[in-house]
């Protein structure tokens, strides 16, 4: 079982695929009290009726809680260990409970050691698993010795019907986690892309300044020996330091600004990239061809900021990107659906910086959300 919190609640597609898979498994928990229930109804002895339907009831209470945490991988180990020990002693108790109900008319207790066959894959590994199996059927053939059953009656249902539930139990938990180590490998995509991004601006910074800076410091070393025997020769080393210091000022600030300014197609086909990865439908109209540089630069900045709100501040299923031009003017409209609470607003600390950033160059931006739909338009000045 997958043991890494996904958080299925924050994950629409994830959630829906949970709530089939529970839905499904539902249904064998349903069959674990028809099928014993008729038991009941074949039983004279009120006293024995009573006993089994407690008996019967509180098996199925342990088995939904074991099965629910089957698929609910953010639960604390602890608990779900819990869950199943309660598993073990209620399946225990209803050996001397429902044993003897409709003894030698319907093999009552058979149907709860198929159910009990058909979890053990969801518990343990399948050798262990096959080790349950056997005690399970041993269990019956003695409830069948005991109440006078038939011995091959009971084999049939808690070996065949068992293992025929535990197949289908066991391909849905199975599936279930090949969905959630999809998302989990999506995110993890997503988030590799960013290192890689921020590997990337770390390497050229320290290729513009190691030398520099180890240049700089050398000359400082020198300086500070020759100022008590040549001071005319330390004043020449210091000037040689601060013009080092100024012009690695100078390419620390233009490598800088080669990082902001991405190619806006660069950028537009790495988020959709991204967005996709995460399971984001993007839709994009093409960019139109005469946009400016210095407005495709803008809008590149705003294209990452919104990229990150859809991946941090929704659980979106869509994402539309539009690009166009007005005369003097490019706009870009990012909508998406899925924005929950935590959705960023004009006030967030990002969209303040964008703000900014767009102001200074004459431009504005705007941000609305109408019901789970957060749009981000941008506009900024495209003159030619």
């Amino acid at each position: 079982m997958t043991s890494e919190a996904v958080t299925p609640r924050a994950d629409r597609r994830l959630r829906r695929a949970r709530q089939a898979t529970l839905v499904s498994l539902a249904t064998g928990v349903w069959a674990s009290v028809l099928l014993p229930a008729v038991g009941l109804t074949r039983e004279p002895d009120p006293g024995r009726v009573a006993l089994g339907a407690v008996g019967i009831l509180a098996f199925v209470i342990a088995q939904t809680v074991v099965l629910y945490a089957a698929v609910t991988p953010w639960l604390d180990p602890r608990w779900r260990r819990r869950a199943e020990l309660s598993l073990v002693a209620v399946a225990a108790l209803t050996v001397p409970l429902v044993g003897p109900v409709a003894a030698g008319r319907w093999p009552t207790w058979a149907w709860l050691g198929a159910a009990l066959i058909g979890m053990t894959p969801l518990l343990v590994r399948w050798r262990a698993a096959l080790a349950v199996a056997v005690g399970v059927l041993a269990v019956a053939v003695a409830v069948a010795w005991w109440t006078g059953g038939s011995v091959p009656r009971h084999l049939a249902v808690t070996g065949g019907i068992g293992v025929a539930v535990a197949a289908v139990n066991g391909f849905q938990v199975w599936f279930w986690d090949l969905l959630v180590e999809a998302r989990q490998g999506q995110a993890a995509q997503a988030r590799l892309a960013a290192a890689e991004e921020r590997l990337r601006f770390a390497r050229d910074v320290h290729d513009v300044l190691g030398h520099r800076l180890t240049v700089i410091a050398l000359k400082a070393e020198l300086a500070a020996r020759l100022a008590p025997v040549d001071p005319e020769r330390a004043g020449r080393e210091a000037a040689e330091v601060r013009r080092l210091a100024a012009s690695a000022l100078s390419e620390v600030r233009e490598t800088v600004h080669g990082y902001r300014v991405v190619d806006l197609d660069e950028q537009l086909t790495a988020v959709v990239g991204v967005l996709r990865s995460c399971g984001v439908r993007c839709t994009v109209l093409p960019l139109p061809a005469d946009l400016p540089q210095p407005a495709a630069a803008e809008l590149a900045a705003v294209l990452r900021e919104a990229s990150t709100n859809v991946l941090r501040h929704s659980r979106a299923d869509w994402c539309r990107i539009r690009i166009d031009r007005e005369d003097d003017v490019a706009r870009m409209t990012v909508a998406n659906d899925g924005a929950d609470d935590s959705a960023p607003d004009a006030h967030s600390h990002g969209l303040r910086g964008l703000t900014d950033r767009l102001a200074a160059a004459g431009g504005e931006l705007r941000v609305r959300r109408e019901g789970a739909i957060f749009t981000l338009e941008a506009t900024v000045p495209a003159r030619s």
